[in-house]
Parts: C-alpha cells; structure tokens; sequence
C-alpha cells in the first residue's frame, strides 16, 4: 500500500498537465505561426492555381471522314482510353487540314487531332502558336492512282507514267475540301508545273467518290491517302484492271525539297502475292501523321494518347517496321515538354503501379504538399526560434522597468517611494499574470526574484 502511494506520487497528475497547457502563452505562439501557416495556405493555394487540375473525363479529337483510316484509327483509341474511365469523342471532318484549322481555331471544342505534314503553311503562324506535337504516329503514302490501258493501240505493252508532269492535261481528283492530300497534291503539282488550266482539270473529289470516278473513267488519276480514303478502298483500285500506281521515280528528289517528306519502298506482291501486287518495286513518297495538340491539354492525357498510339502503331507493316511509331520527330509542331517527357522515361511512377484515377489523385497531392514540406522544413526550426523571442522580449520588458526604477532608488521622496512602490505591485502582477512556458521557468522564476531584490532597495532605501 505504501508503495503504491510512492508511485502515484509520481504519476503526473491532471493538474499538472493542464499547467504545461496553461503556461503556453497562445497569443505568442499564434503570432509565431501565424504567418507561417498564412504563408503555406497561400503557397499551397497558388500550387493548386498554377498546377493542371485533375484529368477531364472525357477528350475530343478531330479524325476525318467516316471510315477512313484516320477514323478507324480514332476509334481504336476509344476503345484503348475507355479502358482508364477517359470517353474520347470523335468528330468527323473533311481530313488533316480540317482536323488543323479545328485546333487552330480556339472557338472549336477539339483538344487533339491527326495532322499530316506539309499542311502548316496553309495556316498563320499564329494560330499554330498554341499546338504541339505528341510524336508521329504513321507514313501516310501519297498514292496516285491512275488510269493506263495494258496495251497501246499498236499492241504494245504502255509504259507506266514515272513523273507527276505526265499527268499534265488530265483530269485529276486531287481530294475533297479540307483534306491534307488536297493541299498535298496541289503543292507537288505545281512543282512538277502541273496547274489548273490548259486541259489540266484539278477537282476537288476524295475519298471513294473519286475511286469511284476512276473506276468509271470520269477521271484520270486520283490522289488518295489515309486521310480521307480507307485502306480497303486502295487495295480494290490496286486490284482493278487498267488502273496503276504511280511509282516515284524522282523521289529522292522529293524528299530533298520536302523535307517533311520520306521516302517508301513497297516491294513487288507486297500486297498480294497470288496475283503480284503491285507488278513490279514501286518508290512512294509521304508524309508522317502527326498526334497534334493544344498546349494546354492535361499531362495525364498526354500520357494515354501516346500510350494508345504505341498499342495502335507499334507493330510492323507493309510500310513500317515494328517500334517505328510512334515516335518523336519535330517536323512542323514543336514535341510537346509532357510528350518528350514521356518518350524519355515512360509514364511516371505513380501511373505505372496505380489505377488512372488513383495515381492522377495522388500525383496531384504529391504537388501540393511538396511545397508545403519545403516550407515545413525551415519552419520547424524558425517558429520555435520566434516563439523563443517573443517570451524572452516580454521578460527583457519588465527588465527594463525594473533597471529604470532601481536607478530613481537614491533619489526619491517619501511620496516619491510610495509611487515607486505602487509601480513595483504593478509589474509584480503583470509579471505574475504572464503565461510561461516551462522551458523559460528559470528566467522567470529570477525575474521574480529580481522583483524582490528590488522591493527590498525600496523599502529600505538603499542607494
């Protein structure tokens, strides 16, 4: 029994614990951490402000016309984005320089698109200011389809046509408005000096409209490519009797004045070997389509699309190699920093180990309290400093009353020694009513004393 009350006379009591809170003097400690708190709220806040906000649900992109390749295309990303909870809508158009002039045009609800290269003179360069590239995604061949008996009138075999400035005097579907082959052809016409005019008819006809118009003799050749025309549509005018594919004979030539331009070799019966298709190695030029998008499309997404297209385009084909795309060639729109981010190093950590939506919650917490612990980290060492000061400058103020009465102490009248001694109670019962922390006990408990030692002077009148 008696060693029980030992022990509990150790035991802190409740009184003594209250007193550790009683003696924090608050007003100082909220005056010291005060600012510190406002200044981590406020850094906290432009953080938030500054930083993207979460992930929208759902994107839009500019494809092309209904069942081109481009369109297809678009819809296998749907299916691929769906699977992280992103709906990705997709908005038919007339082909890549309508899928650009979309991006380009803020009033538009498009956040990305496919681009062909070649299309970026058709628009200002301030419009194109805001858009940048996540990687080239594919060739897109330029494919010039032509009509050619197999035999001349004097029973010979025709040649086939190795030069664009044959087609000079013929009637040409160069694409539907708003098409990257419209603009395309136009451009490679002309340097072959081919010109609406003098016989030549340049129409404006794409997609299976103007296959359909080969096939029929309505017109002589047909520019096609993957944006406004689909992959089954090309393989049936391959298979057509009379109708041939141009091989580019000078297409070194080409892609030396078009540096967007690559070159591409099909080899004979690539594409069918039973009938051998095509007949013999044909050289195409083309084009890369390009990923573009708004500067201000989220991180997160950047990340998906890119994803996307490596699950669509990474495997090889008649015309690429397997790992060739997506990839990130500047052409004629800047590699977006998140893009170039992602071709270094891949996604981030917390996108490769959690669901989308977990690691887009956590990958925005990461950034906000990151500043926050920046900011923690000299605070915990500069508050205590602060709260440290603040007590002993209130203990150095009572010093200061006390050396100036003491200093009057040879000097005073009896009325004198009363206002003095009136003076003393009053810094006594400050003294006593101020809230110490235990940590500054001993300076106050000798300031106390000092208190006496000077009341003593006082009454005894001790100069």
């Amino acid at each position: 029994m008696l060693k029980d009350k030992k022990l509990s006379a150790y035991k802190p009591s409740a009184t003594r614990i209250k007193a550790r809170f009683v003696a924090i003097s608050w007003r100082d400690l909220a005056v010291s951490f005060g600012p510190f708190i406002l200044l981590i709220l406020v850094g906290a806040w432009l953080v938030i402000w500054l930083i993207r906000p979460a992930p929208p649900s759902d994107i839009t992109i500019a494809a092309g016309p209904k069942d081109s390749n481009f369109w297809r295309v678009a819809e296998r990303y749907r299916t691929i984005l769906a699977r992280d909870g992103i709906k990705l809508n997709i908005v038919e158009t007339g082909g890549s320089l309508d899928n650009l002039k979309r991006l380009a045009d803020p009033a538009q609800d498009v956040d990305v698109g496919f681009v062909q290269g070649g299309l970026a003179s058709a628009v200002s360069a301030d419009a194109l200011a805001p858009l940048v590239s996540l990687g080239s995604i594919s060739y897109v061949p330029v494919s010039i389809y032509y009509r050619s008996p197999p035999l001349r009138e004097d029973g010979k075999p025709a040649p086939p046509l190795r030069q664009l400035s044959e087609l000079a005097g013929k009637r040409i579907a160069i694409g539907g408005e708003g098409s990257g082959s419209s603009v395309l052809a136009l451009t490679l016409l002309k340097a072959n000096g081919v010109e609406q005019g003098g016989g030549t008819e340049l129409l404006s006809i794409g997609g299976d409209d103007a296959a359909q118009a080969l096939t029929s003799g309505k017109i002589d050749a047909a520019f096609l490519m993957g944006d406004s025309v689909s992959v089954a549509t090309m393989g049936k005018l391959l298979r057509t009797p009379g109708i041939r594919l141009l091989d580019f004979s000078q297409a070194d030539a080409y892609v030396r004045r078009f540096r967007y331009l690559n070159i591409l070799k099909m080899p004979m019966g690539v594409f069918d070997l039973a009938r051998n298709l095509p007949s013999r190695d044909t050289q195409l030029v083309a084009p890369t389509a390009e990923l573009v998008a708004r500067d201000d499309l989220h991180p997160a997404l950047s990340d998906l699309l890119i994803e996307a297209a490596h699950e669509v385009h990474g495997k090889a084909n008649v015309m690429q190699k397997a790992g060739e795309f997506p990839a990130p060639l500047e052409h004629e729109y800047p590699i977006s920093d998140d893009a170039a981010r992602y071709y270094k190093s891949g996604k981030t950590f917390f996108y490769r180990t959690l669901p989308f939506w977990m690691a887009s919650l956590v990958d925005r917490a990461v950034v906000i309290l990151l500043p926050i612990i920046l900011l923690l980290i000299p605070g915990i060492r500069l508050v205590p400093m602060l709260y440290g000061w603040r007590i002993r400058s209130r203990i150095y103020h009572w010093y200061g009353e006390l050396i100036a009465l003491e200093r009057g102490i040879s000097r005073e009248t009896q009325e004198q020694q009363a206002e003095m001694l009136k003076r003393l109670d009053e810094i006594e019962a400050a003294v006593n009513r101020m809230k110490m922390p235990l940590a500054f006990a001993d300076q106050f408990y000798v300031l106390r004393e000092h208190i006496g030692f000077v009341r003593a002077r006082l009454e005894h009148g001790v100069a």
